[in-house]
């Protein structure tokens, strides 16, 4: 399955849901907050500045409106890692950074978030 075919299925509100109106107004409000928290953890993490300019390094496989698309779905169905990662041709590791990377933006919206680790029987 091709990127733009993953997308479009996942971007059905049968699937991830929430209307397309509204997956846009989503997107518009966290993609700032998103990049507005991620030099600063940066930062934290490396503690120091910038080593390459903005832009530079390997490129994501998944841009920033993918992975909230994945969270998405995965939050409201459920559907494992590794079968998401098939869908949109990714490893599944790329899949579970970007579910942790959205899920507590979302939670601070008002998405009903579950708790990480914690499975139903």
């Amino acid at each position: 399955m091709t990127l733009a075919r993953a997308r479009a299925a996942c971007s059905r509100p049968a699937l991830s849901g929430v209307s397309r109106a509204h997956f846009g107004e989503l997107l518009e409000e966290l993609a700032p907050r998103r990049e507005a928290a991620r030099e600063p953890a940066l930062r934290r993490r490396h503690g120091q500045g910038r080593r390459r300019a903005a832009g530079a390094g390997p490129k994501r496989r998944l841009v920033f409106a993918d992975r909230l698309l994945v969270a998405l779905v995965h939050l409201r169905l459920g559907l494992p890692h590794a079968a998401l990662a098939d869908l949109y041709v990714a490893d599944r590791s790329t899949i579970s950074n970007a579910v942790r990377e959205v899920r507590s933006p979302l939670a601070v919206r008002g998405f009903a978030v579950p708790v990480a680790g914690v499975r139903c029987s």
